[in-house]
């Protein structure tokens, strides 16, 4: 397995800073995103769809530190109902035709989530019950989101991506283990996991259990951890809209690896997704508040070597 980054991490750094600080903690592979919720720091997604020379460019600075790209990185919500979903799908379709250009397979990305009809804002369905749940859960699947990403997969096709690899995660549509086999049971089997565990632990799903199910439709990696706080959570249970900034208060906080779970617990990761035949990237996505960004990552390195 081969140690990277979703160079977001260390966002605070220029490119070429960034690039070297990747090469200096011993990182082989970056994940870059375009946009979206993403600022995108390191990369102009329509500068770099414009000219062939500034691609080159880019890649040959990559090869000039030992780097190579595992993935771009879209993340956003495509679906939704307003203006910016509309801003999100064109993103979204750019950064599918940008890897192309760049001969990467993999994009990393979220499903989306709609609203119901009429809404005016995504709607996250978690239950069954009431009846109107189910009805707008139906029409979201059937009218909305197996369309678009039946469209989507032909556009992946016709750039020469292979995977669209889907993050599980939570207010989007596919969130679990049932749900991305859902949508790749109807779109076919370009759509994948992008497995960050980290949604999982809050989630209350085992991520070794259900790296196991997933088996070969895991295409990529994300290397996050999550604390579960278990006083506020045994009180407020893991549901949890508690602002990020305070994190004192929540059920759970995204924190470096090996301060949610030991490396006992990575080696098992490692170990079972080698065993599922995942023998791949693991893209370190810092998103800690309690340590500096260069610090978290040079702890998670050392840890996934470590586990590795």
């Amino acid at each position: 397995m081969r140690i990277g980054m979703v160079t977001d991490s260390l966002s605070h750094l220029s490119l070429d800073d960034l690039l070297r600080a990747a090469a200096d903690l011993g990182i082989e592979m970056l994940e870059f995103p375009c946009g979206n919720w993403s600022p995108a720091p390191h990369l102009k997604l329509d500068a770099m769809l414009d000219s062939a020379q500034a691609r080159s460019e880019f890649l040959a600075k990559l090869r000039g530190h030992g780097l190579s790209l595992s993935a771009l990185n879209c993340s956003g919500n495509p679906l939704h109902p307003g203006e910016l979903g509309r801003q999100h799908q064109a993103v979204t379709s750019n950064t599918i035709r940008l890897a192309g250009l760049l001969g990467v397979e993999r994009v990393v990305m979220m499903s989306g989530c709609p609203g119901g009809p009429g809404d005016v804002n995504a709607n996250w369905v978690t239950t069954a019950w009431p009846p109107e749940a189910a009805r707008v859960l139906a029409w979201q699947w059937d009218e909305v989101l197996i369309p678009y990403w039946k469209g989507l997969v032909a556009e992946a096709k016709s750039a020469g991506v292979d995977k669209l690899c889907l993050e599980l995660h939570g207010q989007q549509n596919v969130y679990n283990v049932a749900t991305l086999f859902r949508l790749r049971d109807a779109v076919g089997d370009t759509v994948g996991a992008n497995f960050d565990p980290s949604h999982l632990f809050w989630m209350g799903a085992d991520p070794i259990a259900a790296t196991r199910m997933l088996a070969p439709a895991i295409y990529h990696v994300h290397a996050k951890d999550t604390r579960i706080d278990r006083t506020n959570a045994s009180i407020n249970s893991l549901i949890d809209t508690t602002p990020n900034d305070r994190p004192t208060d929540r059920a759970w906080n995204y924190v470096t690896l090996g301060y949610g779970h030991d490396l006992l617990w990575w080696r098992e990761f490692c170990s079972v997704l080698r065993l599922v035949g995942y023998d791949d990237v693991l893209s370190i996505e810092h998103e800690d508040q309690a340590l500096p960004p260069l610090e978290g990552v040079r702890r998670s390195v050392a840890m996934l070597r470590d586990a590795i």
